[in-house]
């Protein structure tokens, strides 16, 4: 059957294909890709090309699929994994393989594996390690961003604090503690707040920071003061540059003793080097925004490392317990991962999106790859009644919900603009 994508050809060459894919194997399975949401990953993937450590190097004969932040329906069961799998099954998936210690993934690696493509053939290493996850709910755009949503995840049980007076470590952020989020009102840092905010181990206080008073407002209009507040949560939206002494001034809301846990979300020296200044004592910083210089470095206070016990971690990704937990505190509605979407568009829009992905603002963009339409700002859709007047509908729908994306928007979407190839 015909399929289309967007492959890799080399650094900065992507392109929009139609081609036929292989016979499928009894240990693998076929599915349809309904969503994509756009990473900055696949950014770095594409700026570097085979110098990215998950690309292959024959990429220019053999060129792979886009996307790694996907979510579908399956249409046919290999006999390997048909007491596991059943066509209409809908499916999230789990991009950090780890296979027997190889890089491959989805989005970097695979040929006809990937999430901007209409249909793909999913290999069976990824059945055999439990990275294709039966997907019980309804909006599929919410199963796509279970992954992004399980790097956050990650993010959180990846801290680790010490027990005083022992070398016990325990691990996620301080429970009641003080988080501060630097530069976070962009996708992820919006996940950030939101999953901070509603889950079990929450801290006392959470302080985001951005240089955006727009982005700042947005992001204080969807994830409330009042709702943190609710959930036993002091929450701040503020913009540190106005102030002389940006570390006294965010350590003012620790009392001066610094933060338990920093995140930070944008790979900028300054940041970095802000999230040291700001810890407290046994804080841990955690640099969660990966940059694409392997020589990206910042001045650390090792005089803190010695005398205060700070620690300096990274996370990237996250493991299948992290998708899983997204999956179910989505359903149980605690996180809502709509806050990290502020773009929608068909797979015609793929290749400029990833292009010009750090140029474009706003938050996540999400891709329905059997639609074509360009990426368009949710609060712009209704400009888009020129090509057809149901985008003015489509737009009603989103503004009922804050302008967020929404089951809603999703049914109306693949209801009226999705096309079906004859398979």
């Amino acid at each position: 059957m015909k399929t289309k994508a967007v492959r890799l050809y080399g650094a900065k060459e992507l392109s929009l294909d139609t081609f036929e894919l292989p016979e499928m194997t009894e240990e693998e399975i076929l599915v349809k890709i309904v969503t994509n949401s756009k990473c900055m990953s696949t950014y770095k993937a594409v700026s570097l090309g085979t110098a990215h450590k998950r690309v292959p190097n024959d990429i220019k004969e053999n060129p792979v699929v886009m996307g790694h932040e996907f979510s579908g329906v399956i249409l046919k069961v290999g006999k390997h994994w048909q007491d596991q799998f059943a066509p209409g099954d809908k499916f999230a998936i789990q991009p950090a393989l780890n296979y027997k210690g190889s890089m491959d993934s989805p989005g970097y690696s695979f040929r006809y594996y990937g999430g901007n493509m209409t249909y793909a053939i999913i290999p069976k290493e990824v059945m055999e390690i439990n990275c294709l996850i039966k997907y019980e709910g309804e909006a599929f755009f919410e199963a796509s961003l279970a992954e992004p949503m399980s790097c956050v995840i990650g993010a959180f049980h990846a801290a680790y604090h010490t027990i005083p007076s022992t070398y016990t470590h325990v691990m996620d952020i301080k429970k009641g503690g003080t988080l501060a989020i630097l530069g976070g009102c962009g996708p992820m840092g919006m996940g950030a707040i939101d999953y901070a905010i509603h889950r079990d181990i929450k801290p006392r206080t959470i302080v985001v920071t951005d240089i955006s008073d727009e982005r700042l407002n947005r992001a204080a209009e969807v994830l409330t003061v009042e709702e943190a507040k609710k959930h036993g949560v002091d929450l701040y939206y503020v913009n540190p540059t106005r102030e002389a002494d940006q570390t006294t001034y965010l350590k003012s809301f620790t009392d001066g003793k610094g933060f338990d846990d920093v995140f930070v979300f944008v790979p900028v020296v300054q940041l970095a080097e802000q999230g040291d200044q700001i810890l407290g004592k046994d804080g841990t910083l955690n640099f969660f925004a990966g940059p694409t210089d392997d020589q990206f470095s910042a001045k650390i206070n090792l005089y803190n490392i010695h005398y205060g016990a700070t620690k300096i971690i990274g996370s990237t990704g996250g493991n299948t317990d992290d998708m899983i937990e997204s999956l179910q505190m989505t359903a149980a509605r605690k996180i809502n991962p709509a806050v990290m979407v502020t773009h929608i568009g068909g797979l015609d829009a793929v290749v400029d999106t990833i292009l010009n992905l750090p140029n474009i603002p706003g938050g996540k963009k999400l891709i329905y790859t059997h639609v074509t339409m360009p990426l368009t700002a949710i609060e712009d859709l209704a400009t888009l009644k020129n090509i057809d007047p149901k985008f003015e509908t489509l737009a009603a729908i989103c503004a009922k919900h804050n302008n967020l994306w929404h089951l809603e928007a999703e049914q109306f979407l693949l209801k009226h603009f999705a096309k079906e190839e004859v398979i």
